[in-house]
């Protein structure tokens, strides 16, 4: 029996087979294309992916194929120099096009021993338990079927199956939120007019209107975004380029020649969020677990640190060694996540308004984003930076990912390429006796930490600071489960 299906081969889906993989765990990604998608809806990795990819050694292959930048806040249409002190050794984003980024994570999967099959449609799905615990008897397991009638069975199933997801539907998971009450059309085409002049007219467009745009690609293709004119009532249905120029010349008063369009789409401002992202033996990640407008360029970002987290509590699951709770922490600390996203990302709505409320309100953020304290709150909570998982009381390392901290003998996150936890020790008197099959021992020491010790979960993630055994033990147990020997 395959362990582990994952529905859906976009970002999300590939990073999550590429952490299961690294814990031995067989795993097949379904997906309905034929060939990876040509659209880039997600342009980029923020500051807590790109320390997420080198944590996992692939940070090498996106700067090969990636532009860095530095904008701090990005929010609502708000361009802040970069913040001071942000905790992090990665003080940057990556312009990187949605396909580069799933051939590096495809690849990586690949790599690694996962099984990608394209043209799988997933219809249909079963389970035969609850799900509670891995000590489940054999009928225990999820049945898929597909859409030429075959069946896959599997112990447990995610679905990253995007914003339609079939996979939540099928469980009965509720989705509740707002529906669009904008939409807004974009895609990647080819332009007559010369860069000067588009770049003089979207200068001046954008005074008014922050929901239009235009990017190079750097392949002679630009990303263009324009409002359309309401909102349709199919989404699904792509718009023709006829409809993209006429938007153009009613926003911007030329349509700039535009040609030759890779692809063409459109999104509205829908805004929801899976009330469970665990039912069972099924899980959800990405679109599948929470929509919402691509503000602050969040969306991609948010699927794949879905992942991250996941990842690793699932593999503890199949592979015999979670703890009692370890896999439900996953809904407890990302959805909470997933809910502040949506929130920020209908604060920036707002604030792209073209009505004098949105823009009387857009002054005065900008000029509080001038305080470098403001500036570093909205840029780490964009970046993901900021987010910190409650761990309950203790020291304020508690709940944070560690950042890429210098050692003696290297970099932190050089150790940790094999996705196990790590206790970093530089006290030299602590072990993981009894844990060592999940847990490296790091007698080290860095100057950028001011602690004995701490124990890093998996996903980079403080699990534990100080330097008693006894105490260490505890938190050990709580997150490797059971010592062996």
């Amino acid at each position: 029996m395959i362990d582990v299906i994952v529905v859906g081969g976009g970002p999300t889906g590939l990073m999550l087979a590429g952490e299961l993989r690294l814990h031995g765990v067989h795993v097949v990604v379904l997906d309905r294309l034929t060939e990876p998608t040509k659209e880039s809806r997600g342009r980029g990795l923020h500051t807590r992916s790109v320390e997420m990819m080198d944590q996992r050694g692939l940070l090498d292959r996106f700067l090969a194929v990636s532009e860095k930048f530095q904008v701090g806040g990005f929010f609502g249409g708000i361009l802040k120099p970069w913040p001071d002190r942000l905790d992090t050794a990665h003080p940057y984003g990556l312009s990187t096009l949605q396909p580069a980024t799933e051939r590096l994570l495809n690849e990586r999967a690949l790599e690694l021993g996962a099984e990608v099959r394209r043209g799988c449609e997933v219809v249909g799905l079963s389970q035969s338990d609850d799900g509670a615990g891995s000590g489940a008897g054999s009928g225990s397991g999820v049945t898929v079927e597909l859409a030429d009638g075959t069946h896959l069975r599997s112990r447990y199933l995610v679905g990253c199956d995007g914003g339609r997801s079939v996979v939540r539907k099928e469980l009965g998971v509720g989705f509740p939120g707002e529906p669009a009450k904008v939409e807004t059309l974009l895609g990647d085409m080819e332009m007559t007019e010369d860069q000067a002049t588009v770049a003089a007219v979207v200068e001046e467009v954008r005074k008014t209107q922050l929901r239009f745009g235009t990017i190079p690609n750097g392949d002679g293709t630009y990303r263009v975004i324009v409002p359309a004119e309401g909102v349709s009532e199919d989404r699904t249905t792509a718009p023709t380029l006829e409809e993209f120029k006429q938007r153009l010349r009613a926003v911007a008063g030329t349509d700039f020649g535009v040609h030759s369009p890779r692809w063409l789409s459109r999104f509205g401002d829908a805004t929801r969020q899976a009330e469970r992202y665990r039912v069972g033996r099924v899980l959800l990640a990405g679109d599948a677990a929470h929509i919402h407008p691509p503000t602050g360029g969040q969306g991609l970002n948010l699927g794949v640190q879905d992942a991250f987290n996941l990842g690793w509590k699932l593999a503890a699951e199949v592979n015999g060694w979670a703890p009692a709770g370890l896999l439900d922490s996953y809904h407890a600390e990302r959805h909470p996540v997933g809910a502040r996203v949506l929130d920020n990302t209908r604060a920036q709505i707002t604030l792209l308004g073209t009505d004098p409320g949105a823009t009387a309100l857009r002054e005065l953020l900008s000029k509080l984003m001038d305080f470098e304290e403001v500036n570093r709150y909205v840029t780490g909570m964009i970046t993901a930076v900021g987010v910190r998982y409650d761990f309950g009381e203790g020291h304020e390392l508690l709940g944070r990912r560690l950042r890429d901290v210098e050692l003696k003998r290297g970099r932190l996150y050089e150790l940790m390429h094999g996705g196990r936890g790590l206790l970093l020790d530089q006290t030299g008197r602590l072990s993981v006796a009894g844990w060592a099959d999940r847990v490296d021992h790091v007698v080290d020491v860095s100057e950028e930490l001011d602690v004995p010790a701490v124990l890093l979960r998996p996903d980079g993630h403080v699990a534990w600071v100080g330097e008693d055994q006894q105490d260490l033990d505890g938190r050990l147990s709580e997150w490797f489960g059971a010592a062996v020997g």
